[in-house]
Formats: C-alpha cells, structure tokens, sequence
C-alpha cells in the first residue's frame, strides 16, 4: 500500500510560497538529508498545476549533473488539474475528474510514496479529503511578512500527531506529521 507524503518549506510565520527565493540560502546539511529521504522514499511525484508549470518550465533543461534535475525528470509525475489537456513534460501525466478516487486507488497499489513538493492548494485538498498520509514540514527561522501560507480559511480543525522532529544545527525545525485518530 502506498502512502501519500508531502514535503514542504514554510517560514515562521506560516509562507510556503516560492521557497526557492528564501529557503536556499538558510538549508543546512540535515535539512536536506531529511529532503534526501522524501525522494528515496518516492517513486511517483504528485503535482498541482501550478507548481508543475513552474518546474516543467525549468527542470527540463536545468543541469543534467543536478541531482534534483536528474531525479524529476526521470520520475513518473502526476499533475492534479482539471484546466490541463497535455503536457509535455517527459514522464508526466493528468489526473482529472474524480481526483479522489483516483489517489485512492493508487495508494491501494503495491509501490513507494507519492511525494508531493510545494503544491499548496493541493495538499490542502488533500488534508480535506483525507488522502495525506504524512505532512513533513520544514520551518524555516525567517519572518517573511507576506506569501502564501500552507493554512488558510479552507480547512477546518484537523488533529495531527507529530511522528518525527529534529531541529538542525542552523536552527531549522524538521516536523513530521500525520492525521492523528479521530
């Protein structure tokens, strides 16, 4: 049974918003170990619409020697988007329609996580629906101000049991969480 994880950098004051113009200069080596799992842990990527146009428009030709690049453009993708006819992206596919029931019947299949990266208004969909099987957050010691943040009006009281913590030697807080019982 496949579970389905999502991984994302937040600041203190809850952004998630475009990391890659904060989070890079403030990683440390024990964060991105922690990132290192979450791809080992994976074998398919679950993307929003948004964040799969973001990196379909970098990653197909970012440095081959990358090993990030060399991870997401070989590793099957699955774009939640009911708006997307095709993409061209190499190992990439739509999910549409009954995007639920879709994500349960993958998560029945024999095989390793579904990692999800940013995707913000897809893992809130999915914490609504009850399909997010692990939130792995990465709090970052800034205060942005401003940004999109992980939590919005959109979701309701929902109990969430920390599995996994660690705070990095520079400061970074490594929260692992999963939907606690009701």
């Amino acid at each position: 049974m496949r579970r389905i994880v999502a991984g994302l950098f937040i600041s203190l004051d809850g952004v998630a918003e475009n990391p890659g113009e904060w989070q890079i200069d403030l990683m440390d080596d024990e964060a991105g170990a922690d990132v290192g799992r979450g791809l080992e842990e994976a074998d398919t990527i679950l993307l929003g619409r948004r964040t799969f146009e973001e990196f379909a428009a970098y990653w197909p030709s970012a440095p081959a020697d990358d090993p990030f690049s060399a991870y997401i453009n070989n590793t099957p993708k699955l774009v939640v988007s009911n708006t997307l006819t095709s993409v061209d992206w190499q190992n990439s596919s739509i999910i549409s329609g009954d995007v639920s029931g879709q994500l349960s019947a993958l998560k029945e299949q024999d095989g390793k996580n579904l990692g999800i990266t940013g995707s913000l208004t897809l893992v809130r969909s999915l914490l609504r629906d009850g399909l997010l099987d692990e939130l792995r957050l990465q709090v970052y010691p800034i205060v942005l101000g401003k940004g999109k943040r992980l939590f919005d009006d959109s979701i309701d009281k929902l109990p969430m049991k920390l599995v996994d913590s660690k705070i990095t030697s520079k400061g970074i807080a490594i929260l692992h969480y999963q939907p606690a019982p009701s």
